[in-house]
């Protein structure tokens, strides 16, 4: 089933490519169809399977459950298992990418089929490197997908698309040569590189710290943490609408994922000498990338710089060391997916029709876009944490499970969401009340039958998860505790 999900995308890339070389189309408009359309539906099958394969979970079990292991290359496996926590990942990633593709038709005019073969490349690294149960496999997954991002963002990018591709790139493969070092001295070491074994192999203190800081060189730079977040708003404002959206909703969430996989686990006393430094690092994270987004212009880097924000209340979870924190990280990563993956695409909206991300450009739009400014309206306020939204639940319950180990930590947290919503409710000021400021304005198009499709699953899961975050909660519930009770456990001893 995993292996399935995994390399259907990869498989209808290469089917995609095959056929482009063995039909020689004559007529470029028919073949991009053509090519949209295999992507799409291959996107969507791998989406059915996704759900298939989460209904075949039991989610009280204990361990990795639809495992597959084969031998590989000497002593590593081909080894695919997931718990709840991966499964959901990987449904997200699934969900959105059909998003993405359906979306990009709109604004993708050029090298329609290398776009689409990228993408559908990246869904499998991504899917493969949330599934691996090996770790030398998980490597090659992780930096898998720093090549189709990186021709995503370098290709079809903005003016500025050759720095902040080789800016993503070399940010990300610098803090993943570290983890490569320390991956290796752990097999070493411990003779083996299955991830469950490695999770109960007790690494010596002294050498925790210095695995914990490699791993957290690599970790860092993806989730992204402050200082090494720089690379992200580049990225963002010069890659593509569907680019952004699959950027923020998914890469992102492999650093968070690597630390509920790896740091956490497997190094669990260094996690806890080092809970300090997490939680100042979040801390500053979530001041600073609010203030940071409060003055931008540009709506792109805007929510781009939340996302630095949004991904501290992650990080301090993950490290709260109690199964609440745990909970309402793994919730964080999913909302965040949703509701970032939104905003940016709610940007590419305007961005196709006035071909500008200047805030003050857009200023009175409601009048001329009723729909769009309900959608946007939503997203935001779920961006900020309304009651009743996803964003809520994952804010809240973090900052109650920070406050009994730092209350210093937490109380900073909630001032950090007071900012969210200066920055967030500037925002949709400025841009959809008031008068038209541009006589552009004046004819600009609202949502059409496609767009409204794009964002309606998008705005239904804001809405579900926002009113019955338990969906979640009850499936991620043994996972989330075991994970919490290594780093309790080191925090007793």
């Amino acid at each position: 089933m995993l292996s399935l999900i995994t390399f259907s995308p990869l498989v209808a890339a290469g089917l995609i490519l095959l056929t482009r070389r063995l039909l020689q189309w004559r007529d470029e408009a028919a073949r991009d169809q053509s090519t949209w359309a295999v992507g799409l539906l291959a996107s969507l099958a791998v989406f059915g399977l996704a759900i298939f394969g989460l209904s075949q979970m039991a989610p009280a079990a204990p361990g990795f459950q639809l495992v597959e292991k084969t031998a590989w290359i000497g002593g590593v496996h081909y080894h695919l298992g997931v718990d709840s926590v991966a499964m959901l990942l990987i449904l997200l990633t699934a969900f959105l990418t059909p998003i993405c593709l359906f979306a990009a038709q709109s604004s993708i005019k050029s090298r329609v089929t290398e776009f689409v073969v990228a993408f559908l490349a990246l869904e499998t690294f991504v899917i493969g490197a949330f599934a691996a149960l090996d770790i030398v496999l998980f490597y090659v997954f992780f930096e898998g997908g720093l090549i189709p991002m990186f021709v995503i963002i370098g290709v079809w990018g903005g003016a500025n698309r050759i720095y902040a591709a080789y800016k993503f790139f070399l940010y990300t493969l610098a803090g993943s040569v570290l983890m490569l070092i320390a991956l290796i001295a752990m097999v070493l070491l411990a003779g083996t590189s299955d991830i469950a074994a490695l999770m109960a192999y007790d690494f010596p203190k002294d050498l925790q710290i210095w695995l914990w800081l490699a791993f957290f060189a690599s970790f860092a730079v993806k989730t992204p943490m402050f200082p090494v977040h720089t690379w992200l708003p580049d990225a963002h404002v010069e890659a593509p609408t569907a680019g952004s959206v699959i950027l923020a909703g998914i890469l992102l969430k492999l650093g968070g994922y690597g630390f509920f996989r790896f740091s956490i686990p497997m190094f669990p006393d260094a996690s806890e000498f080092f809970q300090p430094l997490v939680f100042a690092l979040s801390v500053i994270a979530i001041l600073y990338a609010s203030l940071v987004a409060f003055r931008q212009t540009d709506v792109k880097k805007l929510i781009a710089y939340s996302s630095v924000a949004h991904m501290g209340f992650v990080t301090l979870g993950l490290f709260s060391g109690n199964v609440i924190g745990m909970q309402a990280a793994i919730f964080q990563m999913l909302s965040h997916g949703v509701i970032s993956g939104a905003l940016f695409l709610c940007v590419g909206v305007v961005y196709d029709r006035m071909h500008t991300r200047e805030i003050a450009f857009y200023g009175g739009l409601a009048t001329r876009m009723p729909i769009y400014a309900v959608a946007l309206m939503l997203f935001t306020l779920g961006n900020v944490g309304l009651p009743g939204t996803s964003g809520f639940v994952g804010e809240i319950l973090g900052l109650t499970a920070v406050f009994p180990v730092s209350p210093l930590a937490a109380a900073a947290a909630a001032f950090g969401v007071i900012l969210s919503a200066m920055y967030g409710l500037h925002l949709y000021r400025a841009m959809m009340l008031g008068d038209l400021v541009n006589p552009k304005l004046a004819a600009i198009a609202d949502l059409d039958a496609r767009e409204i499709a794009v964002f309606a699953p998008l705005a239904f899961l804001t809405l579900l998860l926002g009113v019955a975050p338990g969906l979640v909660f009850d499936f991620t519930q043994q996972a989330a505790a075991a994970a919490a009770g290594e780093l309790a456990a080191a925090f007793a001893r």
